[in-house]
């Protein structure tokens, strides 16, 4: 039997097999376009697509352990209960489903009510799975380099609530140690929920000083500007994801979203060591930039 990875050539599906790497299970990475696909930490390519029931059904047959990462599509809900669907039927015994961090609290933005949803469903039909429910990436502020080293300021809006950022190798090694303990099991085993977040509440003052300190030089926070911020995501993003993202960056900046110490220390057990902080995360990307020009 073998582990099914979703998601496999994104930022959290490259940190689960990376985290998966040397075990003794049978590896295989679901991806569109397998003759290009290059898994140096492993794992056999599949062709697949959430989107496509017939491949999906297809890819799973074999699979005893699934990890589910669903795309940020506007179809995301149902490529997701397609995939839980499928994999029922399939009889995979253990699902590692990667949802969100306060997707219950969040009802008004589309993407968390959308992986509550499915968290639902997992529960309505006694799935065997471990819900992991990630906070804000902290590698997602690689792309505030620019605007860092260029303008000296954070751009993010992330507002003065906090917010329990997760770096994405916790998230993988969180991933991977329960995919091989459901894969490793005699059988189906009961559902786990866990918050994966970082140790620091983070907010637009922490921000200022943490790449203060890593820069060397004064930097400030470029304030709340949510309209600015969809305009912005609207020149890569399609204009129904920049507007999810300005959703969700208004419930950060209204409610906040702030881990509590039962969460950081259920996560650090799982984990076996401390969990990676964002000041760590700020003063490598500023060793990496230090002889680099903004760009």
């Amino acid at each position: 039997m073998a582990i099914l990875v979703t998601g496999s050539t994104g930022i959290i599906g490259t940190q689960v097999l990376n985290h998966l790497n040397g075990s003794e299970a049978e590896i295989r990475a679901l991806t569109r376009s397998p003759e290009r696909a290059r898994f140096a930490a492993g794992g056999t390519a599949v062709q697949g697509d959430l989107s496509d029931v017939d491949a999906l059904r297809q890819a799973m047959r074999g699979v005893s352990t699934l990890f589910l990462l669903a795309p940020n599509a506007a179809d995301e809900l149902t490529q997701a209960l397609q995939a839980l669907n499928i994999a029922r039927d399939e009889g995979v015994k253990g699902i590692v489903y990667l949802s969100v961090f306060k997707g219950a609290e969040y009802a008004d933005v589309p993407h968390f009510t959308s992986k509550h949803t499915v968290e639902r469903m997992i529960e309505q039909c006694n799935l065997p799975a471990t819900i992991l429910r990630p906070a804000y990436f902290i590698q997602n502020d690689v792309r505030q380099k620019q605007a860092l080293l260029a303008k000296g300021v954070y751009g993010m809006p992330i507002g003065d609530k906090g917010i329990s950022m997760v770096d994405v190798r916790d998230i993988g090694d969180a991933a991977a140690r329960e995919l091989l303990r459901r894969e490793d099991a005699a059988g189906p085993l009961p559902v786990e929920h866990y918050e994966l977040v970082g140790p620091d509440a983070l907010d637009a003052t922490t921000m200022s000083a943490i790449w203060s300190e890593a820069l060397k030089r004064p930097i400030h926070y470029a304030g709340n500007d949510l309209d600015a911020l969809e305009d912005g995501l609207r020149h890569a993003a399609p204009a129904w994801l920049a507007y999810d993202m300005r959703l969700m960056m208004r419930r950060y900046q209204q409610d906040g979203a702030v881990a509590t110490a039962a969460d950081l220390d259920r996560l650090a057990a799982l984990l076996g060591r401390p969990l990676r902080s964002y000041r760590e995360f700020a003063a490598s990307m500023a060793a990496e930039w230090a002889d680099q020009p903004a760009s």
